[in-house]
């Protein structure tokens, strides 16, 4: 009897967690939808019904996310964390939300991403980082970008992108990335080319808008035309070869030392730098073009016109000839009978 009336005890307490809700916050069973928003949230609160699809915590005051802060609702599918104060997520913050599709991290003041920060969340669709003062992505995050469709990045301190971290988004479709430091030398080129590729297959972006240096600032990245890119410097080679010359009688390897006083003027040759157009071989192929295309018209109004002049000749004479073959027929019939007439 003890021993039922234990169990009958026990279920009791776990439904009573299972269907709680925290205090200052707002469950909504039927859609498994908790509302903790503008609260004056410090940190996340506990005891948050299992069965959470859904989490509101923007407007709070929460600094840092632990690890393993949402361990208590394994089924949550968005997570709006907007308008904190967060500056410090621990790389396993979120651990355990497999079912995590929208994630909000919006008008925080992160300043950089862990690369193990979303290794545990495969089924990551949207994610919103804007309005923080992050200054870098990292490279890469691993496979858990392959189902990424939104990222927004605007409004924060970045000033180059790693075109492999774009290639790791291959579902992406909306990209937003304005309002940031861009430094548009050489080493934005590859993310050039790979925003042109984006938008030729139907991506959608707001674009980069430059900010150094001084002479694209304002400009829109993928309106420089790619002349005036200057390929980047190589890295410079390893102290222990450059500081003398050696020779390599067997292999014929030949090292020269280096000018360690040029190094400033290395770096500004990665800056872009405008230099005069070379000839361009689709310019040239489209004025072969439009050239042909204004010679055959021309060609085929002076045809038309030729054909119309020799018609007009035509019609004119052949009106003007009527008349005057019919007038010159009695002279002809009168001279014939005054030459039969005349005497033999």
């Amino acid at each position: 009897m003890k021993g039922e009336l234990l169990l009958f005890s026990s279920v009791i307490v776990l439904l009573q967690v299972a269907c709680s809700c925290p205090d200052k916050c707002r469950c909504h069973s039927p859609t498994n939808f908790v509302d903790c928003s503008r609260q004056g949230l410090a940190e996340i609160p506990s005891h948050l019904p299992p069965q959470t699809r859904m989490l509101h915590l923007e407007d709070n005051q929460i600094h840092r996310l632990p690890a393993f802060a949402f361990r208590s609702v394994p089924w949550l599918m968005t997570l709006n964390l907007s308008n904190n104060s967060l500056s410090n997520l621990a790389p396993a913050a979120f651990h355990g939300l497999q079912h995590l599709q929208v994630l909000t991290l919006t008008q925080n003041s992160l300043l950089s991403l862990e690369s193990r920060l979303f290794h545990s969340l495969p089924q990551l669709r949207e994610l919103d980082l804007s309005s923080n003062n992050i200054s870098h992505l990292p490279t890469s995050l691993g496979k858990t970008w392959e189902n990424l469709t939104i990222l927004a990045v605007q409004q924060n301190q970045l000033q180059q992108l790693d075109r492999a971290l774009l290639e790791s988004m291959p579902n992406v479709r909306l990209l937003f990335l304005k309002d940031n430091l861009w430094n548009c030398n050489c080493h934005l080129l590859g993310l050039k080319l790979w925003l042109e590729k984006f938008i030729y297959k139907g991506g959608i972006t707001d674009g980069i808008i430059c900010g150094s240096p001084d002479i694209w600032k304002g400009k829109d990245l993928l309106r420089i035309p790619y002349e005036l890119y200057q390929p980047c410097p190589l890295p410079a080679p390893h102290p222990v070869f450059s500081q003398a010359q050696w020779q390599g009688s067997a292999h014929g390897v030949v090292l020269r030392p280096e000018n360690h006083n040029s190094g400033e003027q290395d770096l500004s040759e990665c800056e872009l730098k405008p230099k005069p157009r070379p000839a361009n071989l689709r310019h040239a192929i489209a004025t072969v073009i439009i050239t042909g295309v204004v010679c055959g018209i021309v060609c085929l109004m002076m045809l038309a016109a030729a054909i119309y002049g020799c018609t007009y000749a035509a019609i004119t004479a052949t009106y003007h000839g009527g008349p005057l073959a019919q007038t010159n027929e009695p002279g002809k019939a009168e001279a014939k009978e005054q030459f039969d007439s005349s005497p033999a």
